[in-house]
């Protein structure tokens, strides 16, 4: 039996630690798998809710978030979907966009309108969850 070394395109650092040439795809990979993961029971939960109310208007819709259970998990389902799609234009944009500076500043743009988007959803939840009812 040949008990030669085992020859492959990674260096020897790079077997032990278990990271690519990049160091962070990895990570990025696995919080992209998960986030998707979790949206499935949390945009199911969504789906069913939204169709079971009796209407979409501002009444029902107030009723249905200020219940604590649905708040949260409506506030827990914006931020999920807005992390997972920054993650999936971040690699779009990675891959894409070639240019140094048109990268770094798409890469900006997209942080900040990922999280002024998904902070406008969590307040609106919020404010409909902990606001009065306007009549």
């Amino acid at each position: 039996m040949d008990e030669s070394p085992r020859v492959g395109m990674r260096s020897p650092l790079g077997r032990v630690t278990g990271l690519g040439s990049a160091k962070d795809g990895t990570g990025h990979w696995w919080a992209q798998r998960l986030s998707a993961l979790a949206l499935v029971p949390l945009a199911s939960w969504l789906l069913i809710s939204i169709l079971t109310l009796p209407n979409l208007g501002y009444a029902a819709v107030h009723d249905w978030l200020s219940r604590p259970l649905e708040g949260f998990l409506a506030a827990l389902c914006t931020g999920t979907l807005t992390y997972h799609s920054y993650l999936g234009t971040t690699v779009v944009v990675e891959d894409y966009v070639h240019g140094r500076a048109a990268k770094l500043l798409s890469l900006i743009g997209l942080k900040f309108m990922h999280v002024l988007v998904g902070g406008a959803g969590i307040f609106a939840i919020l404010r409909l969850t902990m606001g009065t009812l306007v009549s």
